[in-house]
């Protein structure tokens, strides 16, 4: 990445412009597990604002575990936007290795081999935990705070743009996967998967905002 940083060390306004400059380094597996991680957030924030009201207290033990969840899934997925990181900038250094001869050819190829298989293995985690945001959402979303019910349903829009991020990056990885490597056969039927709970989760999660939105 051109230097040591870690990308949650940043601040708001220097991620940004790492994201706008040439470097390949943060890209969008990394903007899509940050997305998902404030997806995350935005519901353990609701979580916050929902304990200890006394109209909320039927779903008390409910809204907890939902706020511990969404903390864990935050974690991670802030974890894995510096894994895709570093695991693309282990593909671009594997690109510029030498090929002059056969062994610095053989050298290259096994290197860019392991690396393009951790850079699909990351996005397609986190594709998985941005789905478990998602879940969240839709959980959270009918019985949080009704004041803060538009950030539930943001938390659900952030969680499937992360997780449909994600998912752009393992595909545009999976060719460059060699023949005989085994993601490449099992990939596609997750992505399928993970694409049709994205959508059902989010279409659920936001039935159950919209009708907060609209009831008194």
């Amino acid at each position: 990445m051109g230097d040591s940083t870690r990308l949650t060390d940043l601040t708001v306004g220097a991620l940004i412009e790492r994201l706008a400059s040439d470097r390949p380094v943060p890209g969008g597996g990394s903007a899509s597990a940050l997305a998902g991680a404030m997806g995350a957030a935005l519901i353990a924030m609701v979580a916050e604002l929902t304990i200890g009201r006394p109209e909320s207290m039927e779903h008390d033990v409910v809204i907890r575990e939902l706020r511990a969840a969404a903390h864990q899934r935050c974690t991670e997925l802030l974890e894995l936007a510096e894994e895709d990181a570093t695991a693309y900038q282990a593909v671009v250094v594997a690109r510029h290795m030498s090929k002059e001869s056969g062994p610095d050819r053989d050298a290259r190829t096994s290197a860019l081999r392991s690396a393009m298989v951790d850079a699909t293995r990351v996005p397609l985690r986190t594709a998985t935990v941005a789905a478990e945001v998602l879940d969240l959402a839709q959980r959270i979303a009918p019985i949080g705070n009704r004041n803060a019910v538009s950030d539930a349903g943001v938390a659900a829009q952030l969680a499937a743009a992360g997780l449909r991020g994600a998912l752009l990056n393992v595909r545009i990885n999976l060719p460059y996967l060699a023949s005989d490597e085994p993601l490449r056969d099992s990939a596609p039927a997750e992505i399928a998967g993970l694409e049709s709970l994205a959508a059902d989760r989010k279409s659920a999660a936001m039935a159950a905002v919209d009708a907060r939105l609209v009831s008194p």
